[in-house]
């Protein structure tokens, strides 16, 4: 049995769709579904549920997904291992990101490591958190980079560092200048948000909600470079990474206030799978990632 067909019956089993998995596997959904079929026929037993939608697997198919995540594992530490026996470091890193982390900020850090690592591929896919969590899991992706990390059963979270929220608006609007800016200066201000299922948000909801505050949602979105083209052509103001204002403070398109002591901030995490051991270049990026302070803010944006 070929490691692609174990591939395609991994993705198949994290997605729970063929069509989902036969993209990943960079084929079409029928000749995924005949690789499923042949592979039941050999081993005389039903993998998935049919019945079900999205589609489930059986019991047999859980034992069988089992076996091809670990299989697959095996062989990518085999190839670790073989690399190991080089001299040089060489390979491709797959890193999956949430938006935010932003692509100055990647294209810095792949400078830096194209530097010390010249053999090395930087692979970077931006995200949605969850969709972070679910390429790791799959192993689609050696390391993932999200807000708000949170460690499962199956994913190590390690804290990366914390960044600084805050009040971001036009400058010509009424809380620019100001040395900061409490929660009771945004009661009833329009609001540009980020979508509710994003952690950013309830996080931001928690902090207003805590301080009695209550603003006017006038847009929601899921990414920070949509919030901050919003903010630009409208009066309302949102909360957001000081970090990810630096080129619209530069040009002074947009003004940024520090929020009252003690402040509000963002922590950022690097993911990866618990059972999973990285290969030689995916561990040179870890080590670069991990180079910086958990709490650094990496040059501040706003003057206090």
């Amino acid at each position: 049995m070929s490691f692609d067909t174990l591939k395609l019956f991994r993705d198949l089993g994290q997605t729970r769709s063929l069509s989902r998995a036969a993209e990943l596997s960079g084929i079409s959904p029928s000749a995924a579904s005949q690789q499923v079929q042949e592979t039941e026929r050999n081993l005389g037993i039903d993998l998935l549920d049919r019945s079900t939608r999205p589609l489930s697997l059986t019991a047999a198919g859980r034992l069988y997904q089992e076996l091809c995540r670990d299989v697959l594992r095996r062989n990518e530490e085999f190839h670790a291992a073989l690399g190991e026996l080089r001299s040089e470091v060489e390979g491709t890193v797959r890193v999956a990101s949430i938006y935010s982390v932003g692509l100055v900020e990647m294209t810095q850090l792949e400078a830096e490591f194209q530097k010390r690592q010249p053999n090395v591929r930087l692979a970077v896919d931006y995200l949605r958190p969850e969709k972070v969590y679910a390429a790791v899991l799959s192993d689609r992706s050696d390391i993932g980079l999200v807000s708000y990390p949170e460690t499962t059963r199956e994913i190590q979270a390690t804290p990366w560092r914390n960044e600084e929220m805050v009040v971001a608006m036009l400058p010509s609007h009424a809380l620019a200048g100001r040395p900061f800016v409490g929660a009771s200066d945004l009661n009833g201000l329009e609001f540009i948000a980020f979508d509710e299922e994003l952690p950013i948000r309830r996080e931001v909801d928690r902090y207003l909600k805590s301080h009695g505050a209550e603003v006017n949602i006038v847009m929601q979105f899921d990414n920070i470079q949509t919030i901050k083209e919003a903010i630009a052509i409208g009066p309302g103001v949102s909360i957001v990474p000081a970090r990810i204002l630096k080129a619209e403070l530069e040009i002074g398109r947009l003004a940024a206030v520090p929020i009252e002591a003690p402040g509000l901030f963002r922590p950022l995490g690097i993911i990866q799978r618990k059972k999973r051991k990285l290969h030689r270049a995916a561990q040179a990026f870890l080590d670069l990632l991990q180079e910086v302070p958990v709490n650094a803010e990496l040059g501040v944006l706003v003057e206090k």
